[in-house]
C-alpha cells in the first residue's frame, strides 16, 4: 500500500507531505485547486515522463517520493533480480534537474524508468476516466480475464513453449533463406572452390617462385660470374692460388734465417687451403648452374596464375587465397547438408508446435470456464448501477494464431437497453456507461489479484443520486481488499471514506500554491456540506453531511 507521499518544487506544490491509511481514502477540492498536480506527481514516481517544465522554481531539483509497504506482496525475487535490497516499506525516488535529467531510485539504488514501471503495476492502479480508453482494447479485455482465471502454472509452461516455439521458426526462416540464396549463388561458388582448388596453391610458394625467378632471369650473369670467380682463383698459369703458393715458398725459405717469418708462413697456408676450397666449390657451382628458359617460364607462367587470383580476390598473399578457397568449400558443404538440417529443424518446429498448441487449448478451455462467472459478476453490478437492462458478454474465439498469450480473441460485448443487441462496447457505450463497466471490472480484477493500491480519479462523473450512491459502496467494498484513494466530487461518495484529504490553493504575496492537508471529523462535516449545498452552507448541509458520514462510519 501507499504510505506516504513527498513532492517537492512539483508544479504549484513547492513542499508536500502526505501519509495515506488502509482503507478508503477521499480526496475533494474545487475545479482547478490541484488535484490533478498531485496525480501528476504520483506519475512520477509510477516512472511516467518528466521535464524541466514541471519545476515550480527553475533553479533546483524537483523530487518526488512514494513509500510503499510491500510486505507480502511477492516482490521479493523482483528485487534480488534487479540487485535492490529488501525492505518491507520500499522506497521508489524521482528527481528532475533544471536541465530536465531525470533520476530515479528504488531503496537508494539507482534504477531506469522501465524498472520502476515494472514494480509499479505491481503496486498501484490508477483508474481514471482517460483510462476508460481500454475497455477498447483486446488486450486489456483479455488481461482481465486472466488476472480472475486459475491457471495454476499453465501460463508459465506455454510461455516455455512460446519461445522455444519462436526460437524454433525463427532458425528455420534462417535456415531456409541461407538455403534459398546459397543455391542461388552455387554454381559461382562450385566455380569459384575448382578454380582454387585446382591451382593447388602452397602456403609458402609465391616468395619461392619470386626467388627463382628473380634467378633464372639472370642465369647468364651469374654463370659469367662465377666462370671468373674459378678463373682468378685456380688459373694454371696466373691465379691467386699460384700467387699464394709463391709468398707461402719465400715465407718458409725466409723462416730459417727469421723466426717471425714462420707465423706468417702458417697464417698464409691456412688461407691458401681455404682459397682452394673456394676456387673449388665456384667452380663446381658453375658446373650446376644452368640457363634454363623452359623453367623460367613455367615458373612465370605459375607466379602469373597467384596474380592474377590475387587480383581477382582483392588479396594480397596465397594463405588468404587458402582462406577464401576454405570459405567457397564450407559453403559447399553447407549446401550439401542444408536439406538434412532444415529436416530436422522443421521437425523440432513441429513438436514445439505441438506442444504449444495444447497447452493454447488448455488455457483456451480455462478462460471459457471462467467467462460465466465474470459475466455474472459484471452484470450484477451493473445492474446495481442504474442499469437495469444491461447485458454483457464475454466473446471468445480460438484463433490458431499463437501470441505470448496464448491463442485467444476476446471481446466485450455490451448493450444498456432492451432493444439492443450487445455489440462491442467502443460502438454502443456511452462515457458514463464506460465510467460503471470500468468500475465494475476493477472490482473483480482486485478480487482475483493482490493489487495493494487503487485510485479512482473523478470516475463518479455524470452519475449522481442512487448510482452514485451505489458506486460509493461498491469502491468502500473494495477497501476492505485493497487500499482505495478516491477523488470525487459528490458527497455520497466522499462520506463514505475512513479518512478525508482537501486539495486547495494558497495565495501569498508573490505566488500561489496547491496545499493538501487531512481534514479533522468536523472539517470533514463543514466540507462534505459544502459539496451539498455550494459555497453557501445552511444548517440543513450540516445536519445532512452528518448524516451521511455517520451513515458509512
Amino acid at each position: 500500500m501507499l504510505k506516504e507521499l513527498n513532492v517537492e518544487n512539483y508544479a504549484l506544490i513547492d513542499s508536500l507531505n502526505i501519509s495515506f491509511p488502509e482503507g478508503m481514502s477521499i480526496i475533494t477540492g474545487e475545479t482547478g485547486a490541484g488535484k490533478s498536480i498531485l496525480l501528476g506527481a504520483l506519475s512520477l514516481v509510477l516512472g511516467g515522463r518528466a521535464d524541466s517544465s514541471i519545476l515550480k522554481d527553475t533553479e533546483r531539483n524537483c523530487i518526488v517520493e512514494g513509500v510503499f509497504h510491500i510486505h507480502g506482496y511477492g516482490l521479493e525475487s523482483f528485487l534480488a533480480e534487479n540487485d535492490i535490497d529488501y525492505e518491507p516499506d520500499l522506497i521508489i525516488r524521482r528527481t528532475i534537474n533544471p536541465a530536465g535529467k531525470s533520476r530515479a531510485f528504488i531503496n537508494d539504488t539507482p534504477v531506469n524508468a522501465a524498472i520502476i514501471k515494472d514494480i509499479s503495476h505491481k503496486l498501484l492502479d490508477i483508474h481514471s476516466q482517460h483510462q476508460n480508453l481500454l475497455l477498447s482494447s483486446s488486450k486489456f479485455q483479455l488481461s482481465v480475464v486472466d488476472a480472475v482465471t486459475d491457471f495454476a502454472g499453465l501460463r508459465d509452461k506455454y510461455a516455455g513453449y512460446f519461445s522455444t516455439y519462436k526460437t524454433e521458426e525463427k532458425k528455420l526462416e534462417d535456415l531456409l533463406a541461407r538455403s534459398s540464396k546459397a543455391r542461388e549463388d552455387f554454381d559461382y561458388t562450385k566455380f569459384q572452390f575448382e578454380q582454387l582448388q585446382q591451382a593447388n596453391l602452397k602456403p609458402d610458394e609465391q616468395g619461392d617462385l619470386e626467388a627463382e625467378i628473380q634467378e633464372l632471369s639472370n642465369m647468364e650473369e651469374i654463370k659469367t660470374g662465377y666462370e671468373k670467380l674459378t678463373a682468378i682463383l685456380s688459373n694454371e698459369e696466373i691465379s691467386v692460388v699460384n700467387m699464394l703458393k709463391e709468398s707461402e715458398n719465400i715465407l718458409n725459405q725466409l723462416s730459417k734465417v727469421h723466426s717471425s717469418s714462420s707465423e706468417l708462413a702458417g697464417r698464409l697456408g691456412n688461407a691458401l687451403v681455404e682459397i682452394k676450397d673456394m676456387g673449388e666449390e665456384a667452380n663446381s657451382i658453375n658446373d650446376l648452374l644452368e640457363i634454363n628458359p623452359e623453367r623460367l617460364a613455367v615458373a612465370e607462367n605459375r607466379l602469373n596464375t597467384i596474380y592474377e587470383l590475387q587480383q581477382k580476390h582483392r588479396v594480397g598473399t596465397v594463405a588468404e587465397l587458402l582462406e577464401i578457397q576454405e570459405k567457397y568449400g564450407n559453403s559447399l558443404s553447407e549446401i550439401e547438408d542444408f536439406d538434412e538440417t532444415i529436416s530436422k529443424t522443421q521437425k523440432a518446429v513441429n513438436e514445439s508446435y505441438e506442444k504449444l498448441k495444447k497447452t493454447a487449448l488448455q488455457i483456451s478451455t480455462l478462460r471459457r470456464q471462467t467467462i460465466p462467472s465474470i459475466e455474472k459478476h459484471v452484470s450484477t453490478l451493473l445492474k446495481s448501477l442504474g442499469m437495469s437492462n444491461v447485458i454483457f458478454r464475454v466473446e471468445l474465439t480460438y484463433t490458431e494464431h499463437f501470441s505470448a498469450d496464448g491463442a485467444d480473441s476476446i471481446t466485450f460485448l455490451f448493450s444498456a437497453n432492451k432493444d439492443m443487441p450487445p455489440r462491442e462496447i467502443s460502438k454502443v457505450a456511452s462515457g458514463g456507461e464506460m465510467s460503471r463497466l470500468m468500475l465494475a471490472l476493477k472490482s473483480l480484477l482486485v478480487k482475483g489479484t493482490s493489487l495493494p493500491t487503487i485510485i479512482f480519479d473523478e470516475i463518479d462523473t455524470g452519475v449522481s443520486g442512487e448510482v452514485a450512491d451505489k458506486m460509493g459502496d461498491i469502491i468502500k467494498e473494495l477497501s476492505e481488499k485493497a487500499q482505495v484513494i478516491n477523488i470525487t466530487h459528490l458527497p455520497q461518495i466522499a462520506a463514505k471514506g475512513s479518512s478525508h484529504y482537501l486539495v486547495y490553493k494558497e495565495d501569498t504575496a508573490t505566488a500561489t500554491y496547491t496545499r493538501v492537508r487531512k481534514l479533522s471529523n468536523d472539517e470533514r462535516v463543514l466540507e462534505i456540506a459544502k459539496m451539498l449545498s455550494g459555497s453557501k452552507i445552511t444548517d440543513t448541509a450540516m445536519e445532512h453531511a452528518k448524516d451521511l458520514i455517520k451513515g458509512f462510519n
